[in-house]
C-alpha cells in the first residue's frame, strides 16, 4: 500500500472507529453509581490499535480520551480526576498497539492498563468517598475499595470485548480485526 494511501486510510479508519466508540459509550449495558460502565466502547479503539500499531493507536486513543472527557457525562471531582479517570485512563488503551495483529493480548493489556489507572485514581483522589461497606464487606482501605469498585466493571467490560472478539474471529471479519487486510 502506498504511504500516502495508508496514511489516509489510517486517518479515515481512526475517525470512523472513534465515532463508533463514542456511539457505543452511549449504550452501556451497566453503569456504576460513581462512574464507570460496562459497554463495548473500547472495542473499536482496540481494533484500530491492533490494525495500525502503537503510534497511530496512541493518537486515536488520546482523541477518544478527549471526547470521553467532553461527552461521557461521568463524575469528576476536580482536574485531577478528569485527567486521571478520562484523559490518562482512555489514552492508555493505545498500548494495545504494541501488540499489532494480536487481538486477545492487546485487549487484555489495554484493559489492565486502564484498570490500573482507575485503581490508582480511585484509591488516591476518590479515597474520601469510600463507603463503610461495599459488596457487603467492611472497607478499611481505599486501595481495596478501589480495586473492587473498578474491577466490578472493568473485568466484565474486558470479558465482553474478548467475547465479541472471539465471535468475530470466527467470521470473515477476522482479517479486519487483525489487520491482515492491510498487507494486501
Amino acid at each position: 500500500m502506498q504511504t500516502s494511501h495508508a496514511k489516509l486510510r489510517a486517518l479515515t479508519e481512526g475517525a470512523i472507529l472513534i465515532a463508533l466508540a463514542e456511539i457505543l459509550s452511549f449504550l452501556p449495558l451497566y453503569k456504576m453509581p460513581w462512574g464507570g460502565s460496562v459497554d463495548l466502547a473500547m472495542l473499536p479503539i482496540i481494533v484500530f490499535c491492533v490494525r495500525w500499531g502503537f503510534g497511530p493507536g496512541m493518537i486515536v486513543a488520546f482523541a477518544h480520551s478527549l471526547l470521553q472527557t467532553m461527552f461521557e457525562g461521568g463524575i469528576a471531582i476536580g482536574w485531577q480526576s478528569i485527567l486521571g479517570d478520562f484523559v490518562i485512563a482512555y489514552t492508555v488503551l493505545g498500548l494495545a498497539g504494541l501488540f499489532k495483529g494480536k487481538f486477545y493480548l492487546a485487549t487484555v493489556v489495554a484493559c489492565v492498563a486502564r484498570f490500573l489507572v482507575h485503581y490508582v485514581v480511585g484509591a488516591t483522589i476518590w479515597a474520601e468517598y469510600m463507603p463503610e461497606t461495599f459488596f457487603n464487606m467492611t472497607m478499611t482501605t481505599p486501595w481495596i475499595y478501589s480495586a473492587l469498585y473498578n474491577a466490578a466493571y472493568m473485568l466484565v467490560d474486558m470479558l465482553a470485548i474478548l467475547l465479541v472478539g472471539f465471535i468475530l474471529m470466527k467470521t470473515p471479519a477476522k482479517k479486519y480485526l487483525l489487520g491482515t487486510d492491510l498487507a494486501a
